[in-house]
């Protein structure tokens, strides 16, 4: 595993609040693989060691400038991340898998998908989650080129940050970093002049205050596979809530398959024996 996915799940012992512990291995049958939203690092997707079954694994994008690679510079476009990511997840052991996005992740899973697609090694579906689809590309005025102050605003009005730490501008610096690159890569992003072929699962929060609901569906225009849409409540945050993760991932990983009852052959047929007289 390299520097870019964090792997959790696949037979680790969960202990409640404190995510995976060491422990014996299940070999894994289905694999999610989760980017966070702008600035998110790996822990955002906690809810979902907790809820994935123990033969499912779970690998997290883990973006430079946040959690082991807090002292790496962030990278401020999409195609980078999605390169280096796209490489690294090629290299796992194969697996079926299904991406799951959200917020900025969600821009960054469905490039993803398509880097994938590229390489013979598809998903088998893709989620996005509480982003707009690539046909409504960002606007001025672009949140990265607001001062932290205003930046720090934003986050606590989106339920991103404690009102407490409105007046830490200096214990969140590193944080502002690397949301503020991100936010720069997703702003700057612009629609690819081709899609996917892979089913797209477009979720939301009615009472999300950044995505405009009513736009969701148009992340059909972005498959040529199928498309779905399942809409929640918790605002902008909503999907790392153990309730709503636990929905999502029934919908993302299969069912495993039943074992069959043993059959037996049929008992041959019985002749009584006839004396002779």
């Amino acid at each position: 595993m390299g520097a870019w996915w964090m792997t959790v799940g696949s037979g680790a012992r969960r202990v409640a609040g404190t995510g995976p512990a060491p422990g014996p291995r299940t070999r894994p049958r289905f694999r999610i693989v989760a980017l966070p939203h702008a600035g998110g690092w790996p822990s955002a997707f906690r809810s979902w060691w907790q809820v994935l079954a123990e033969d499912v694994e779970c690998v997290i994008a883990q973006l430079p400038g946040r959690g082991a690679r807090i002292n790496e510079p962030p990278l401020t476009r999409v195609e980078p991340l999605v390169e280096a990511l796209a490489r690294e997840l090629a290299e796992l052991e194969p697996l079926p898998y299904a991406v799951i996005g959200h917020s900025f992740g969600s821009v960054l899973g469905y490039e993803l998908t398509r880097a994938m697609e590229q390489k013979g090694l598809p998903p088998t579906q893709l989620a996005v989650s509480a982003r707009q689809p690539p046909c409504f590309p960002s606007e001025p005025p672009f949140a990265h080129l607001r001062d932290d102050t205003e930046l720090m605003g934003h986050l606590t009005d989106i339920g991103g940050m404690s009102p407490g730490l409105m007046d830490r501008a200096d214990l969140m610096e590193p944080s502002l970093r690397a949301i503020r690159a991100d936010l720069e890569a997703m702003e700057t992003y612009r629609r690819p002049l081709s899609g996917t072929g892979v089913p797209v699962l477009a979720l939301s929060a009615v009472d999300d205050p950044v995505v405009i609901d009513d736009r969701m569906h148009l992340w059909s225009l972005e498959t040529s596979g199928g498309f779905a849409r399942q809409t929640f409540t918790g605002g902008h945050f909503y999907l790392y809530t153990p309730a709503n993760a636990a929905t999502v991932a029934a919908r993302l990983v299969p069912v495993p398959d039943e074992p069959r009852p043993m059959t037996l052959p049929p008992a041959p047929p019985r002749y009584d024996r006839v004396g002779h007289r």
